[in-house]
Order: C-alpha cells, then structure tokens, then sequence
C-alpha cells in the first residue's frame, strides 16, 4: 500500500511569476491540485516540509494528505519543478486521486537473492538493463519497488518481464511485448604476458547489454 506523507498548506487567491516569487521568499512554496472532476486549488505549502519530502526521494510514489483549512485532499505529486541550480522545489502538481484513481507511475527495481543464480556465484557479472519500472496501478497501492529475483540464472540469460511478479492490481504499462530487466554476462578477463607476447589485454563477452525500448 502506498505510504502516506502530511503537509499543511494555505490558499492563495492569486497566480503567477509574481506572486510566486513573493511565496518563495516568505520561504513558502506555490502549488496546485488539480483532478477528479473538481476545479483546480491554488495553494502555498511550508518550503522546509516539501523539501525533506522531496529529498528522501519518495515524494511521486508516496500519497499527500493535504490540510487546507481543515479540508483534507488526498493527492499524489505528479509534476515537481526544481531550481536549475540549487535542486530545490520551487511548484507542486498535486493530482486528486481515489482509491479508484489508476496512475502510471515509475518504482524502483530491487534485485534479490544473487547468491542463488549460478551464473552470478560462478564470476557472472549483473548487468541492469532497468533501475525502475514504469507501472499501471492503483492510486492508493503504489509499490515501493518491484523485486526481481535472480534465482537460477545462468551466465547468457536474460531476466525478462514475463517471469517478475507484480502486485496485485499492478501491471506493466509495456504490456505488448516482454522486455529485459537484466543480463547475466560472462566476466571479462586477462590474457597473462604468455599468451600476449609480454602485453596484457582484456577480452570476454561481458558486454552491456542494451535496454528494451
């Protein structure tokens, strides 16, 4: 179930560069919630909260519950704008959402058990093709992150999409073809002076691979 973050906001009756500017410099930050059939907000949330939302990286994929004056809006940020510079939040989108509410959504791809694939215990290397994913689910049941588990994997093989389990009501939103979330490659190795004439060189077949588009 997806986690859930609280953040008090304000109203602001007024937009644009203007009053943004003003927000920010009361160390406030100009947002929006939009969605589900209802008018757009306009509100301004506390800089600091926003920020250490963002920075533990979780701020897309976790719900906010927004108090506006004791009118509580369940949300999900869908576009966080940045300082080009600095890397701080400057604007919110807040989206609306139910338990109804299907979203596309990126999580990230956690690999298990290494030490059970016999290609990765016998010197294979892991090369990932995917650090996330990008998911069709549930609002309110967003993943932390989707488990791939490398058990049984030979060097030469491919972790493909039809053999990783999902949540339930997650599907993925590549849904017309299998794709590689991983390869098991051979490592490279060293030709010693014998073999070379007295110059080492690397050789092997422990190529990256390329990503599915």
């Amino acid at each position: 179930m997806a986690k859930h973050i609280k953040l008090a906001a304000e109203k602001r009756e007024k937009a644009g560069k203007g009053v943004s500017r003003a927000l920010r410099r009361e160390n406030r930050i100009p947002a929006v919630i939009y969605g589900d059939g209802k008018e757009p907000v306009t509100i301004s949330l506390p800089a600091k909260d926003v920020n250490v939302e963002y920075n533990k990286g979780h701020m897309s994929t976790h719900l906010a519950d927004i108090d506006l004056g004791g009118e509580k809006h369940m949300c999900l940020a869908r576009d966080i704008q940045l300082d080009p510079v600095k890397d701080f939040v400057l604007h919110v989108d807040f989206l609306r959402v139910t338990p109804k509410t299907k979203i596309n959504v990126n999580v990230p791809v956690h690999f298990i058990n290494e030490e059970a694939s016999p290609g990765l215990d016998t010197g294979g290397v892991l090369n990932i093709v995917r650090h996330e994913v990008e998911l069709i689910c549930p609002a309110t049941h967003i993943p932390e992150f989707v488990e791939v588990d490398l058990t049984g994997y030979e060097q030469g093989d491919s972790v493909k999409s039809d053999r990783v389990a999902l949540p339930k009501g997650a599907t993925f939103a590549i849904s017309d073809r299998d794709f590689t979330f991983a390869t098991i490659v051979a490592p490279r190795r060293i030709i010693d002076d014998e073999e070379t004439g007295g110059d080492a060189e690397v050789v092997g077949d422990g190529e990256a691979a390329e990503a599915d588009e």
